[in-house]
C-alpha cells in the first residue's frame, strides 16, 4: 500500500489496473471521469509507457484529458474517434442489475455519450458504490439548462424529489456544456429506475440524466476480498 494510501483507494487503485490489463494494442479507448476513472487511467498510462499501443483516446472531462496527457495520453474527440472500442468509468452506485448512478462530478452528459459511442462500457468502482436498488446513498443528477432551472425544479419536485442546486465556491456548479446540476434525492429510493429516467426526460430542459440504465455490460468491484467481475 502507498504512502497515506487508504483502503478504499487501494481497491481504485486494484481495480483501475485490472481494468487497464483489459486494454489491448490498437483499441480506441474512451475515458472516464472521477476519482475510480483517474486510478484506471494512471494505470493505462503506465501500461503505454511501457510499450502499451492504443490507437487513440476520448475524454469525458477536462480533468481527465489534462490527467492522461500527463501519461503521453492524448486524448481527440468524438469527430475524430466517432466509435470507441472500450469505454471504463466508474459510478456513484451500482445495482445488482448493472443499472447505475452516475454524475457526482459533473460529467453526467459528456460520460453519457461517450458510453454510448463505445462497444463495450465497463464500470469499476469499490464495494462502497454497490446497491441493492439505487437512490438510497446518491442523489440522481440532472443536467438542465440555466434558462429553465425553476420550471424543471417544480416539475422534479411534483415527481417526490427533494431538489438541490449543485453549488462550487458558493456559486452554482456549471457543467462543461454551460448548463446546471440538480440533484434530485428521494426518499424511498428509486423503485422503477427507466420509469423515472423517462419522467425526467419528458421534462423540457432536462438535457440529460445521471441515470445509466441498459449501459454497462460488466462491473468489477474491488473489496477487502479482492476483485470480482461481474455480467449483466
Amino acid at each position: 500500500m502507498a504512502l497515506h494510501e487508504t483502503q478504499q483507494d487501494m481497491w481504485k487503485r486494484l481495480v483501475g489496473e485490472a481494468a487497464a490489463d483489459l486494454v489491448e494494442d490498437g483499441m480506441l479507448i474512451g475515458l472516464g471521469s472521477g476519482s475510480t476513472a483517474r486510478a484506471f487511467i494512471q494505470a493505462l498510462g503506465q501500461r503505454i509507457q511501457a510499450g502499451l499501443n492504443i490507437a487513440g483516446a476520448v475524454a469525458s472531462s477536462q480533468a481527465s484529458r489534462d490527467l492522461a496527457a500527463s501519461f503521453g495520453i492524448l486524448c481527440a474527440d468524438l469527430d475524430t474517434y466517432p466509435d470507441l472500442d472500450l469505454y471504463i468509468d466508474g459510478a456513484d452506485e451500482i445495482d445488482p442489475r448493472l443499472q447505475l448512478i452516475k454524475g457526482a462530478g459533473g460529467a453526467l452528459l459528456h460520460e453519457k455519450v461517450v458510453a454510448t459511442v463505445s462497444r463495450k462500457f465497463i464500470v469499476i468502482g469499490d464495494i462502497t458504490k454497490q446497491v441493492t436498488q439505487l437512490g438510497h446513498r446518491s442523489p440522481v443528477p440532472v443536467e438542465t439548462i440555466p434558462f429553465a432551472l425553476t420550471p424543471v425544479r417544480r416539475r422534479l419536485e411534483a415527481l417526490g424529489a427533494s431538489v438541490q442546486l449543485r453549488q462550487k465556491n458558493g456559486v452554482p456548479f456549471v457543467t462543461e456544456s454551460h448548463n446546471f446540476i440538480l440533484d434530485c434525492t428521494f426518499p424511498a429510493g428509486i423503485s422503477d429506475a427507466p420509469r423515472l429516467d423517462a419522467q425526467l426526460h419528458s421534462i423540457v430542459g432536462v438535457v440529460e440524466t445521471g441515470l445509466f440504465l441498459n449501459m454497462a455490460q460488466q462491473a468489477m468491484i474491488a473489496g477487502p476480498e479482492g476483485l470480482h467481475t461481474f455480467h449483466v
